[in-house]
């Protein structure tokens, strides 16, 4: 039987710890049931994780053995609401989540939509005066 490096076993084991915290109910959620309306929770799930280590050879101490391991692993799992299906009579309709921006460029293009229709507006209101005076 061949033995498992240590970092293979790192892997495993930070694997095994994602494997807990996530499964497809967080990703889909319970269904919730108010009356006759079910509400369905819907998320984005971001996932990262690493593994490292290093068999220290050379000058290391003989009590630390042949070939002494160093090494440790870790993770970062974000879940974001995304929308929640809405079941209703038979209709199924998604209703949407406004997440808050993560960066200054996001709120950004969360402002254009807003500045182009004061922009329209004022324009609007300027040919209107235009015309007045020369009507």
């Amino acid at each position: 039987m061949e033995k498992n490096h240590p970092v293979s076993e790192l892997m495993t084991e930070t694997i095994q710890r994602i494997k807990e915290a996530v499964d497809a109910n967080t990703v889909v959620g319970e269904p919730i049931v108010a009356g006759e309306v079910t509400l369905i929770p819907v998320s984005k799930i971001s996932l990262g994780f690493g593994t490292g280590g290093s068999e220290m050879g050379g000058k290391a101490p003989k009590s630390l053995g042949e070939n002494p391991f160093g090494g440790g692993g870790g993770a970062g799992l974000k879940v974001t609401p995304v929308c929640f299906l809405v079941i209703s009579g038979g209709m199924v309709k998604v209703l949407p989540v406004d997440a808050a921006p993560e960066t200054s460029l996001d709120r950004i293009v969360d402002l254009i939509p807003d500045a182009v229709n004061r922009i329209t507006g004022l324009l609007e209101e300027k040919k209107a005066k235009k015309q007045e005076q020369e009507g």
